[in-house]
């Protein structure tokens, strides 16, 4: 009846993870009585510490859409190795009509890339890298899609005997 005092209540805390939304559209669908809309979003989630994923919700509304592709990001999350502020080695990805080359930098060069790449590095936690779009496409999904499996094809730094 009485409520213990001693008693610690546990509260979910919300995880270290930041948030961007890269790319929002608006897509239709056409009906009889003439188009329906809906909302698209791609939010790429991160916690600057080599954890890194990329959802894509729809709603009927953008916060719904928003929140969707949060849910659907930490269900995509990937494990990238770092080596300090940058990555080990050179590595070239290509998804669908995107490429993109990613190239390790020493410390203090800073993180030069563009568009959705610069937006998956930095949620990965990278601070130096130089980074180049070499495909033809400006899809921002696409070309973070490709940042992810550049990513995914690094390897950890072997240690010697």
């Amino acid at each position: 009846m009485f409520p213990n005092k001693n008693r610690k209540v546990l509260k979910k805390k919300d995880n270290d993870y930041k948030e961007k939304v890269i790319d929002l559209r608006r897509v239709a669908r056409v009906v009889a009585g003439g188009k329906r809309f809906r909302f698209r979003a791609t939010v790429v989630l991160g916690n600057e510490n080599g954890k890194v994923g990329i959802g894509i919700g729809k709603g009927s509304d953008v916060q719904d859409a928003v929140n969707k592709a949060k849910t659907k990001a930490k269900k995509n999350f990937v494990l990238i190795p770092l080596n300090g502020r940058t990555i080990n080695h050179e590595v070239e990805a290509k998804y669908s009509a995107a490429r993109v080359l990613l190239r390790p930098a020493v410390e203090g060069h800073g993180l030069k890339a563009g568009s959705s790449v610069r937006t998956v590095l930095s949620m990965l936690g990278i601070k130096d890298i130089t980074a180049k779009c070499l495909g033809r496409t400006a899809n921002k999904l696409t070309n973070a899609m490709a940042t992810i499996e550049a990513l995914k094809k690094i390897k950890s730094k072997h240690i010697g005997k």
